[in-house]
């Protein structure tokens, strides 16, 4: 089965997309920070995928991806919420987050520190540039990247186009999951076919780095 990556930023519906793929069947990553998670999943979202697809793509030459957009009055708010939760994790020098975790978040919102990820200009900079980055990488590459807004009412059916799933699709559409800042959905859903992100709460060496 061919990789497929979902390197929209945090906040776009990655959750909703990565569930909407349990149930077509995928084994599916919401993060991956193992060599393990790299080879046993089929679909891998979030960190470090949003910040790495460019060395994935040469990783995997057969992979898919799968950019996320969202409207600007509604990631805005929602990324400066979840940083500003995020951040004293984000810069420990004593623990806290992960490497993988604090070097992705930290490249994408540089330079990082408070007072820009509390400035909307600057978050609303760092989203259009890394859309520009995307669709500059992926230019005449129409097979290989599908763009999708999940709130469009058409977003599902053309996930499955492009995963060439031959499905019903009247009256599908993607689950709205961690409404409201949360950022716990994930962790909710029970599906044989989730792939654990790290090795009881341990990292590795990324397999393509």
């Amino acid at each position: 089965m061919t990789k497929v990556f979902i390197i929209g930023l945090p906040r776009t519906g990655t959750t909703s997309v990565c569930a909407a793929m349990l149930e077509l069947g995928f084994r599916v990553a919401h993060t991956a920070y193992t060599d393990r998670s790299f080879v046993e999943a089929q679909v891998i979202a979030d960190t470090p995928i949003f910040c790495d697809y460019q060395l994935l793509d040469k990783a995997y030459p057969d992979a898919k991806f799968i950019y996320l957009t969202r409207t600007m009055d509604k990631w805005l708010p929602s990324i400066q919420q979840l940083l500003a939760r995020m951040h004293s994790n984000l810069i420990r020098d004593d623990g806290g987050f992960n490497p993988i975790i604090k070097r992705c978040y930290q490249e994408i919102f540089a330079p990082y520190n408070l007072e820009n990820i509390h400035n909307i200009e600057f978050l609303a900079q760092c989203y259009q540039q890394h859309e520009r980055q995307v669709r500059a990488y992926f230019q005449d590459r129409e097979n290989d990247l599908l763009s999708i807004d999940i709130s469009d009412s058409h977003s599902y059916t053309e996930l499955l186009c492009f995963l060439g799933k031959d499905k019903e699709t009247k009256g599908l559409n993607f689950k709205k999951l961690n409404v409201g800042g949360k950022v716990t959905a994930w962790k909710d859903i029970k599906n044989k076919l989730k792939v654990d992100s790290t090795n009881k709460g341990r990292v590795t060496k990324l397999p393509y780095l």
